[in-house]
């Protein structure tokens, strides 16, 4: 083990950009200012109508101006802006020349264009399932500007060409924990000697009717809606669902070795990643939580960290009755009596559930957690549930210097990712 190596003989990679959009602001500083100072982003949604909708709020971002409200612009405009942000922040113009993994929401036309495509198909006479028909209509009158809103890679692309990164984009979706999938993608590319730095995106600006919808008919969601800060509430006993939310964050990640070598500043070390399938359920998670103890434990031992050495975990923590048990469960299995001393706090309490993009936020603001010697609160914590008894940092922040983190993601369909967090070492 070198000071450029770990304690596997790998390339040790070293973040050096960061950029950040959330329902709290744009950039680092506003959102850093707003998370750590307790504040929800979470307001009622003016987007579209809500007047026969269980849960009338969510986390979206109002602030950034796109051509087309869709889910397709929006998480492209702040995917862009993330990576401008985290650009010049690692002090890199010109051609990043690396390569480029992106997390992005499954990409679905708007109703309205379904609707007009339906009555287009009609018209000319298509056959077939509604796939079939809707491509008859993209035959019979093509709609370039349509067809690039709903190819899945279009993003990538698009974020490709902007920045020119080395190779073909890859763009992936493994639900709630693809942000976390980005990062490791990235951390593997450079461990393996493929690449000298990688541009790590994670972007989900998806929040439509027919998203809210779709989430409440499996129960996942908040209605309490009065007032809307206080709906998204982890680790208590009066929890009801996640707060849907919009966001995007982009890190620049390096070997340490080339980015001292070129003078970098050095902003913490992704220093291990773990990956689990959960095959319980196809929305559930496994409720003895064997998946998401497996991955935290490959996690720590990728890092060579032992559970009591872990500093803060930034908790996965969405406010969901069955999956804040679940986790709870899974981290009192691994780290035991030790958890007790270890604070644990959700971000999603202010921000809510960004999905696509949770895994790559919390991991910038796991980051800042280290940097800043403060550990955001878990707001709305007035009501414990006494079978999670946890340090949740609740409701104001806390002055303590912290040099590891590890950071949870454990998505629907099974997909658990964990990543951990350290300080430059010496």
């Amino acid at each position: 083990m070198t000071r450029f190596t770990d304690h596997q003989g790998r390339p040790l990679v070293a973040v050096t950009g960061m950029g950040i959009v959330s329902s709290l602001g744009r950039g680092k500083a506003d959102n850093w200012a707003a998370l750590s100072g307790g504040r929800s982003g979470i307001h009622r949604i003016t987007r579209f109508p809500t007047d026969d909708l269980s849960t009338r709020i969510a986390g979206t971002v109002e602030f950034i101006e796109v051509p087309l409200i869709n889910a397709t612009e929006l998480s492209y405009a702040m995917a862009r802006e993330t990576t401008e942000e985290a650009l010049a922040q690692a002090a890199l113009s010109g051609d990043f020349d690396g390569p480029l993994f992106l997390a992005a929401p499954p990409i679905e036309a708007e109703w309205a264009s379904r609707f007009a495509y339906a009555d287009m198909a009609r018209a000319i006479g298509a056959e077939g399932n509604a796939y079939e028909r809707f491509n008859a209509v993209l035959r019979e009158r093509a709609d370039p500007d349509l067809h690039q809103s709903v190819l899945f890679g279009t993003i990538s692309e698009r974020l490709a060409d902007r920045f020119v990164t080395r190779g073909l984009p890859v763009t992936l979706s493994t639900a709630c924990a693809s942000g976390a999938t980005a990062i490791q993608l990235g951390v593997e590319a450079i461990r393996q000697g493929r690449t000298d730095r990688a541009l790590t995106v994670a972007t989900d600006g998806s929040v439509s009717a027919e998203s809210l919808i779709r989430f409440s008919l499996l129960s996942a969601l908040s209605t309490q809606n009065e007032p809307p800060e206080r709906a998204s509430r982890p680790f208590t006993r009066d929890r009801d669902g996640f707060v849907l939310a919009e966001g995007a964050a982009t890190l620049v990640l390096e070997s340490l070795e080339s980015a001292t070598a070129r003078g970098a500043t050095i902003l913490g070390i992704i220093a291990g990643c773990g990956e689990k399938a959960d095959h319980f359920h196809r929305t559930r998670s496994s409720p003895d939580g064997g998946p998401a103890i497996a991955t935290i434990r490959e996690a720590l031992a990728d890092a060579g960290l032992a559970p009591d050495a872990v500093g803060y975990i930034n908790a996965h923590g969405t406010s969901t009755p069955e999956n804040d048990k679940m986790e709870y469960l899974a981290l009192s299995s691994v780290f035991g009596d030790a958890l007790a001393s270890i604070p644990v706090s959700s971000n999603k309490s202010m921000i809510g559930h960004t999905l696509t993009a949770a895994g790559a936020i919390e991991a910038v603001f796991s980051l800042m957690t280290m940097t800043s010697g403060t550990l955001p609160p878990t707001i709305n914590h007035d009501v414990p549930d006494p079978a999670i008894p946890l340090d949740v940092v609740p409701n104001v922040k806390r002055d303590q210097t912290v040099t590891s983190v590890l950071s949870n993601s454990f998505g629907f369909g099974g997909q658990n990712a964990c990543l951990v967090m350290m300080a430059e070492p010496a």
